[in-house]
């Protein structure tokens, strides 16, 4: 299928061909010449003759006639049958570790129901972490760089065993011919010189959770005596990166709610206080939470996608170590064919594991007994197939709602568990979540076209 997508972004008119990835600026002849492209040149020249020249019109849909033979324009879709991506044995290349099903802050958005993901509460023991690894090295296939995120709840509530499994797990590693990343997720309470030592030496990423201005974050992410957390977290962070050497990764993430859709402000405040790589999430929830975003806000959320997007352009063209990750794109290539059609590899090449050694498809699905696969410690481990195979059957190409969705290489089909919870379905794209994306998308493709004009003008 022929999938084009024209948008203005930041006074620039922009054409991407779906199927190719090609992106084109393109002059406002153009820009409107695409709407009559598939009828004609003479459609074209009839539509609108009443705004330009017949040779501007004809010339225009002649420079497009050629960029379709180049195959950068209305060019065949790139996976015609997806059974061959499909058809093939995942391999296990990621694992979430859930160290903890227990937290020290109640933030009021907390998707994991404060930490315990509506269980009980409890650590994982050095036991279960250990088959946990066992589990992924022996089902990794040829994957060497294999993932592995220490979870929670708030993981360093179990720092000790955390420790005992990165020990571990780069002794099994090297024996195996495997290389482990870690990640960790905090929240920072418990953030002290040693962890921080620690952690900057052995994780080859930390995710380090505040949702910006001291207000906002204070409002969302309360201590276990309804005090702000901001002021006793930003010191440790702050200490935190500016002890991690450069080949390693941090990000500060943030998430906005109904309360802060001027969550621009908040990724600037992140700047402020020294922090260079930084996220900033739409919260997720259903309506009757005070603080969801609503079906009526994306309007207003999408309007400050807009607007923070012209602010970032600017910082990015004298400080290109400041990132925010929603508007950072590959637009030469990209990440691999089958992570565009089926995203995240949930249930197939990405696992979590409870502290009791249950395994979900995901950290968002734990706690939903619907989508609990097996356990470690069960004689055989063998994936229900009513489970697995909803998930290698969701794709790109066989959700309806993205088959003909210009986004979908970019989002390849969003975030399953979102759609679970909103639809019932692992099919069914969540539709806010679509919303915004699309957004997303078009800001970075501008960002990034932008800055390369300006690299060329200055080479020229």
């Amino acid at each position: 299928m022929k999938l084009i997508h024209k948008f203005r972004q930041n006074a620039y008119n922009f054409l991407l061909d779906v199927n190719s990835g090609s992106v084109h600026l393109v002059d406002d002849i153009a820009y409107d010449v695409l709407d009559y492209y598939e009828l004609g040149e003479k459609a074209a020249l009839e539509g609108l003759l009443n705004n330009y020249k017949s040779e501007d019109i004809k010339t225009a849909f002649e420079e497009l006639k050629e960029l379709e033979k180049a195959g950068v324009f209305y060019s065949d879709d790139i996976f015609p049958n997806t059974d061959l991506f499909l058809s093939r044995k995942p391999v296990v290349k990621a694992m979430c570790l859930h160290m903890a099903h227990d937290c020290n802050l109640k933030c009021k958005y907390c998707f994991a129901g404060q930490g315990d993901f509506n269980g009980p509460k409890g650590l994982m023991s050095f036991e279960v972490g250990q088959k946990a690894l066992d589990y992924l090295i022996a089902n990794s296939g040829n994957r060497r760089n294999l993932e592995v995120d220490f979870f929670g709840g708030e993981p360093l509530l179990n720092f000790e065993v955390v420790k005992q499994l990165v020990e571990y797990g780069n002794s099994k590693a090297e024996e195996n011919g495997k290389n482990f990343r870690f990640t960790i997720t905090t929240n920072g309470v418990l953030l002290d010189d040693e962890k921080i030592e620690y952690i900057n030496k052995y994780m080859h990423n930390v995710v380090l959770s505040l949702d910006g201005r001291k207000e906002i974050n204070d409002n969302m992410r309360l201590t276990l005596n309804d005090k702000g957390s901001y002021d006793l977290i930003v010191p440790k962070f702050q200490k935190l990166i500016s002890q991690r050497s450069n080949d390693k990764f941090y990000y500060i993430r943030g998430t906005f709610t109904r309360h802060n859709m001027d969550f621009g402000k908040d990724v600037l405040h992140f700047r402020d206080m020294g922090f260079e790589l930084t996220s900033m999430e739409p919260v997720v929830d259903h309506n009757d939470n005070e603080y969801a975003l609503k079906p009526e806000d994306i309007e207003k959320v999408n309007a400050e996608y807009d607007r923070f997007a012209k602010d970032y352009l600017e910082i990015r063209k004298t400080d290109k170590n400041f990132k925010f990750f929603h508007y950072m794109i590959d637009l030469s290539g990209g990440p691999c064919a089958i992570k565009r059609i089926s995203g995240c590899g949930a249930a197939l090449e990405y696992l979590a594991i409870t502290p009791d050694g249950d395994i979900y498809p995901c950290h968002q699905f734990v706690g939903n007994e619907d989508f609990k696969m097996a356990n470690l410690f069960d004689e055989k481990i063998d994936f229900p197939v009513q489970i697995t195979d909803q998930f290698s059957a969701c794709n790109v190409e066989t959700k309806e709602d993205c088959k003909t969705c210009w986004a979908k290489f970019y989002c390849s089909g969003g975030c399953h568990a979102n759609a679970y919870n909103f639809n019932g379905t692992v099919m069914k794209p969540y539709r806010q979540g679509c919303d915004m994306q699309k957004k997303r998308i078009e800001c970075a493709i501008m960002v990034e076209a932008a800055l390369k004009l300006e690299e060329m003008e200055k080479e020229n």
